[in-house]
């Protein structure tokens, strides 16, 4: 098992006209040959929108793009025809598939989310957008939320509130991307000889994960991948 720590002060940053984002892997002008991705995942992107502001209508093709909203409203709309309104609670995965155009931007107030991207199973599927509820205290017996909608036999999406008094098992899974969304954690077991602190905007990468453990106080989000 190998894992390996990045600190949100370390993640390059993109900022324009209201928006910040914040990018876990290359994007845009933040080219690093090093680091294109882990496992399936290709972006894993961390932004802050002021009111009204986001991205104009731009293309995707052949990626399954989920968005899990931390504050505030994003307004979503696409060339299929799809519209509607992300807030904490709901998950959004818009499957570009063989092509789609989208727009998103904040609602009334300051907006937060992470969003993230995946390869598809097949090339070439039909443009897909689905919203679903995701609620926390939904968690099925590992402690763990599994997000419905996206198109990949080989990448999930886990989500959870750590309390203090409940630890639980990371997923075992050749690669697992771990996302503090807020608060801070614990993260020992394994080859971990002490306890590694993470805190909000912080990533865990392991590959071969197996008997991890996270306790603390926070909203995760977990990749297991292929």
């Amino acid at each position: 098992m190998h894992l390996s720590v990045h600190r949100t002060a370390d993640r390059p940053s993109t900022t324009y006209d209201g928006v910040v984002s914040r990018h876990s892997f290359s994007f845009g002008a933040h080219y690093d040959p090093a680091n294109v991705g882990f496992g399936m995942l290709v972006c894993h992107n961390e932004d802050t929108l002021e009111p009204r502001k986001g991205y104009d209508e731009h293309p995707h093709r052949e990626l399954e793009i989920v968005t899990w909203v931390l504050e505030g409203e994003l307004h979503h709309r696409d060339s299929s025809g799809s519209a509607s309104v992300t807030t904490p609670g709901t998950v959004q995965v818009l499957g570009a598939g063989s092509g789609v155009v989208h727009a998103e931007h904040a609602g009334p107030g300051r907006t937060r989310f992470v969003q993230m991207w995946v390869r598809p199973d097949e090339p070439g599927l039909p443009p897909r957008y689905l919203q679903e509820e995701a609620p926390l205290d939904a968690a099925d017996s590992t402690g763990w939320l599994t997000v419905p909608g996206i198109r990949s036999s080989r990448a999930a999406l886990h989500a959870t509130r750590l309390f203090p008094e409940r630890p639980l098992l990371l997923p075992s899974a050749p690669f697992v991307h771990l996302f503090v969304c807020r608060g801070a954690i614990s993260v020992e077991g394994g080859s971990v000889e002490s306890g590694e602190v993470l805190s909000e905007g912080d990533a865990l990468r392991v590959s071969d994960c197996d008997g991890l453990m996270a306790s603390g106080d926070a909203e995760l989000l977990a990749w297991a991948m292929q």
